[in-house]
Formats: C-alpha cells, sequence, structure tokens
C-alpha cells in the first residue's frame, strides 16, 4: 500500500514511520512540504498516487492558535482542505487527526463518537473545521480524536513537566483540566490496525482512563525517579485559551467494531520511561 504521512516529522508521524514501516511511504513536512499552499500539496500528493493519506499535520500549540486564528485555520481548516482534495483526486482514503477538544467538556460522562461537538477555542474551532472539509469532500475517511499526546520524539507535557522540575524549585498543576494523556506510539499502533478495514468514520482512540494535570505531572515525576519534588494542586489557571474542564472519549466504534482498544494511561507512561 501506498501511504502518504504529513506531519511526519511530528510525535505520531514518526511513531506513524515505524508501524507502517512494512508500506510504501511519502513523508511530508515543513519546511519543503507546506499544506496551506494548495497547488504544491495537491501536486505531492497527486503524483504519488497514494491509496491512503494520514494527516497527522497540524498547529497544535493551543494557546498560541488563540493568539494567531488566522495561522490556526490556514493550517488546520484549510490546509485539511487541500488534503482532503488531493484525496479526492487521486481517490485515496484519508485519515485525519482531531482532538478531544471539539467537544466543551461539560457531559459528565464520556463523549461517544456521535455525540455533537461544541469547540470552545480558536484551536478546538479550527480542528473542527478540518473534521468538516473531511466529511464534506470524502467518502473514504477516518476521522480519528485522541488527546493529550505525548512520545519520546518532541517536546510535549512529559518533557516540559521535566524540564521545569529541573529548573525550579517546586510545580503547581491544576486539578480542574481532566484528560486521558495518550502515548503516540500506542496511538500509531491503532490506526495502522483501523486502516486495515474500510470501516469509514469516526473512532476515539486514546489510553484508557482520565487524570487530571496535576496527577499526571505527579506520575511523571514519579516514573522519573523523583517521588518526593514538590509539587502542589491547583485551580483557575489562566490561559489565553479555553480548555475543556473534563474531556473523555469513549472509544466504542474501534472496540466494538474491531476489538481495538488502547492500555491504561498509566501502563503507557511507564513504557515511555523505560524506553529512556
Amino acid at each position: 500500500m501506498r501511504v502518504v504521512i504529513t506531519g511526519s516529522a511530528g510525535q505520531l508521524g514518526t511513531a506513524l514511520q515505524s508501524t507502517l514501516s512494512h508500506q510504501d511511504l511519502l513523508l511530508v513536512d515543513v519546511p519543503e512540504h507546506d499544506i496551506t499552499n494548495y497547488q504544491r500539496t495537491l501536486q505531492t500528493i497527486v503524483d504519488f498516487r497514494p491509496d491512503l493519506v494520514v494527516h497527522t499535520a497540524a498547529f497544535t500549540n493551543v494557546d498560541r492558535c488563540e493568539l494567531e486564528p488566522e495561522s490556526a485555520y490556514s493550517v488546520n481548516g484549510l490546509g485539511t482542505q487541500n488534503v482532503a482534495l488531493a484525496c479526492q483526486r487521486c481517490h485515496a482514503a484519508m485519515v485525519y487527526i482531531s482532538t478531544d477538544y471539539v467537544f466543551d467538556g461539560t457531559k459528565r460522562q464520556p463523549y461517544w463518537e456521535w455525540d455533537r461537538p461544541n469547540p470552545q477555542s480558536v484551536y478546538a474551532r479550527s480542528k473542527w473545521a478540518g473534521e468538516y472539509y473531511t466529511q464534506s469532500l470524502l467518502t473514504k475517511f477516518y476521522i480519528v480524536r485522541t488527546a493529550w499526546l505525548y512520545s519520546r520524539t518532541g517536546r510535549s507535557f512529559v518533557t516540559r513537566v521535566l524540564e521545569l522540575a529541573n529548573e525550579r524549585d517546586e510545580l503547581h498543576y491544576v486539578t480542574d483540566e481532566v484528560g486521558s494523556p495518550t502515548y503516540a506510539p500506542d496511538l500509531a499502533e491503532a490506526i495502522t490496525k483501523l486502516i486495515a478495514h474500510p470501516l469509514y468514520g469516526i473512532y476515539h482512540f486514546t489510553n484508557t482512563g482520565v487524570c487530571s494535570r496535576y496527577e499526571w505531572a505527579k506520575a511523571i515525576l514519579e516514573l522519573a525517579g523523583r517521588p518526593d519534588y514538590p509539587i502542589f494542586p491547583t485551580q483557575g489557571y489562566e490561559r489565553p485559551a479555553k480548555v475543556p474542564a473534563k474531556c473523555e472519549l469513549r472509544n466504542f466504534c474501534g472496540e466494538a467494531q474491531l476489538g481495538i482498544t488502547l492500555r491504561p494511561w498509566k501502563e503507557a507512561l511507564k513504557d515511555y520511561f523505560r524506553e529512556a
């Protein structure tokens, strides 16, 4: 199978290179490839004649998106439109990586794949725009919503916690922002299993379970061998973007249709440190 991976140098793109190594891959990332350039994106993808495009490229800095809305919509919205139109031209299927932030976080139970989105930030609305273009322009698509992605490649919440612990005498993290940390290699494996089947639609893939930012940071420090480092819970951290207070995604479709499940987030985090 011929597969294009956009955002190939990112956390998920790098993990996908391992799980899809047996396929014929075209790796697409900036600065050589800019998905906001329609003509060049179309030419790059169509000339390769892929069977599938896994579209991971995105503007993912949530707070910067709030300050740079035009860039967010250009990359996450119009960039996805360009990739989808290229898939349309060459009859390729597409995997679009979306986010739990398309929901507002007010539901007291986990979000199912068909729950109505209500994005609250520029980042969330721009990613929802990407979902819109994917569904509007294609019939062969997988929309994969995930959350709190991290890996051993690049910067993440995990690397930031460890950096700050080396720089400061103590840390404070919120208890009123709750989600599911998701290990990029686990997500890549789930996507690789998914694309083996033409069961197109919307899927939720996160490591199971939820925690607050405080609980996640505490677990990171414990597994990094610093259980006595002073870390304190707090609430109401002010930031440019409004983010969901609690957002748990229910992986129903992937499990019910294909038996795809992801392990608990604490188990995945342990593997992160074992691979160090």
